[in-house]
């Protein structure tokens, strides 16, 4: 699942085939029917996140800020200043282990991207992402028996969130998170992204996104070619 989601990122940000409509038909094969999501709702979240990364209020993956986490050293001194106190964020380095990466994908993702292809009328996504279900339960009822198929997808997801929460948060959390200052595209970019280290590892545990630098730069270009 954590493979197939690095892949759809691929074929979401037309990398793969040299005809973009080739890219869309395989990106909703693969979110919606090995994943299980919708296309259109990852295309949409992830389009703003690119456009003005880890901009308050403009890119969705720092919307956990202020409900949960104190992100970033200009927007947790206003909290500061205005004495909001949702949670004690002196002590979000522990917390966030146990709100942020288990609970992600398998609780709020697995409600909200239903609500998603439903309210917007996403009939052919959600048309993959049922075809999704009921393969999974085709394929695990008759060894595992309806709670075996819950507690396996529940695992499924439990893993899958923590994986994926450490891939996207590493490399765009520790760099700059503030309101939209307009700024230029190119420094907007830069500033909101850094790399990890290159291994044989690292490569194949973030889908190359290691190179998160290069990525937000040149976002269509195939992940293969970004060490170079």
């Amino acid at each position: 699942q954590a493979q197939a989601g690095w892949l759809q990122h691929d074929f979401g940000h037309l990398s793969v085939f040299s005809k973009s409509k080739w890219n869309h038909w395989v990106h909703k094969f693969v979110i919606g029917h090995l994943k299980g999501a919708p296309a259109s709702w990852w295309n949409h979240l992830h389009f703003q996140h690119h456009a003005k990364p880890n901009c308050f209020r403009k890119d969705p993956d720092v919307n956990m800020h202020p409900l949960f986490f104190a992100l970033g050293k200009t927007l947790s001194v206003e909290l500061g200043v205005q004495k909001k106190k949702f949670m004690p964020y002196n002590h979000q380095h522990k917390y966030f282990f146990i709100i942020g990466p288990p609970a992600l994908v398998p609780l709020y993702f697995q409600w909200y991207i239903f609500y998603f292809a439903i309210q917007r009328k996403q009939w052919v996504d959600l048309a993959w992402m049922l075809s999704f279900y009921i393969r999974f339960f085709l394929t695990y009822f008759p060894l595992l028996g309806v709670k075996g198929i819950l507690g396996l997808h529940l695992l499924v997801r439990f893993i899958e969130s923590n994986w994926f929460v450490w891939v996207t948060q590493m490399n765009h959390i520790p760099m700059h998170i503030d309101y939209d200052k307009n700024v230029d595209w190119f420094s907007t970019q830069l500033q909101a992204t850094c790399n990890v280290h290159q291994s044989f590892f690292n490569d194949w545990f973030s889908g190359h996104l290691n190179f998160q630098i290069e990525h937000h730069l040149f976002p269509t270009m195939p992940r293969h070619n970004y060490w170079k």
